[in-house]
């Protein structure tokens, strides 16, 4: 039986119709994408300062950042800048702070821009955030700088040191080797390559950056100090696979630990701080 000319236009028109409600969806999964990469979540430092430390207002790069300064216990020795990672705040650096002091080191910890008590709505994974850091190393006289990252942080603290040479060694815990990659890794099992691709250039306009120039696997490249990475050898949301790209990638002083048994932020919990004391005393050894 032949279909009727009124049959066919009204499948024409209910196959508009559908490719229209499905190019809608994929608009607003794009923008709903890339504003959760944009606005990570905020959360404020709830806690006072930790014994030794003073509220600071640091100059970031264009924004104002909130940060603790905190001093030494013993004759300094040099400065641990910690970096937080991503929905974190500088709440997280209390036993480092606590740690450090002790062994004659200042610590600075610091909100990232769009986190904690810190000025700025979006979130550029190291684009503006290591020009923030650039500005924070500005304030510090003298004396060994050691660089502490985890996961957001520790990809800040690559790409800064890429080009700093005030940079003596770095900590980097559980880093990505790329924003591109990592995003693609973690988004939802629904959204199309083509749904994350849009999402990538709207959260460039938006956000005022470029995806693929957030890339410490290639600021590692560029890196001649001692650098440590720590990754949880069960980590699945940055697989360990990122922290052996950099690994591979560092031309200086370099060691990789994989934490048995640990998944994303469990990797720096036990004999790992043996490691980390050992590769700070040796960075800062005959330091000035």
């Amino acid at each position: 039986m032949l279909m009727s000319t009124a049959r066919r236009v009204a499948i024409v028109v209910a196959l508009v119709g559908a490719a229209a409600a499905f190019g809608a969806c994929a608009s607003a999964l794009s923008e709903m994408a890339a504003g959760g990469l944009l606005h990570p979540a905020r959360h404020h430092v709830t806690t006072p300062a930790p014994a030794g430390c003073t509220e600071q207002r640091l100059q970031g790069e264009g924004l104002t950042i909130a940060g603790w300064q905190c001093r030494a216990t013993a004759n300094p020795r040099g400065t641990i800048v910690y970096l937080h990672g991503i929905a974190d705040n500088r709440a997280s650096a209390r036993g480092i702070i606590q740690r450090y002091t002790r062994r004659g080191f200042d610590v600075i910890a610091y909100d990232s821009r769009a986190h904690g008590e810190s000025d700025g709505d979006t979130c550029t994974y190291g684009f503006f955030e290591k020009r923030d850091l650039h500005h924070i190393v500005d304030s510090i006289r003298s004396g060994p700088i050691i660089l502490f990252g985890t996961s957001l942080g520790a990809a800040v603290a690559l790409q800064e040191a890429a080009d700093d040479r005030r940079i003596t060694a770095i900590v980097a815990a559980e880093v990505f080797s790329d924003l591109r990659t990592v995003a693609r890794e973690r988004a939802p099992f629904f959204l199309t390559r083509g749904t994350i691709n849009t999402a990538f250039g709207i959260a460039e306009r938006n956000g005022r950056f470029v995806v693929d120039a957030v890339s410490p696997v290639n600021a590692a490249r560029r890196i001649s100090v001692p650098v440590l990475l720590i990754h949880g050898a069960d980590d699945t949301d940055t697989r360990p696979a990122h922290s052996e790209r950099v690994f591979s990638a560092l031309a200086g002083p370099k060691r990789l630990v994989l934490v048995p048994h640990a998944r994303h932020n469990q990797s720096l919990s036990g004999d790992v701080w043996g490691e980390i004391d050992q590769w700070i005393e040796q960075a800062t050894e005959h330091r000035p």
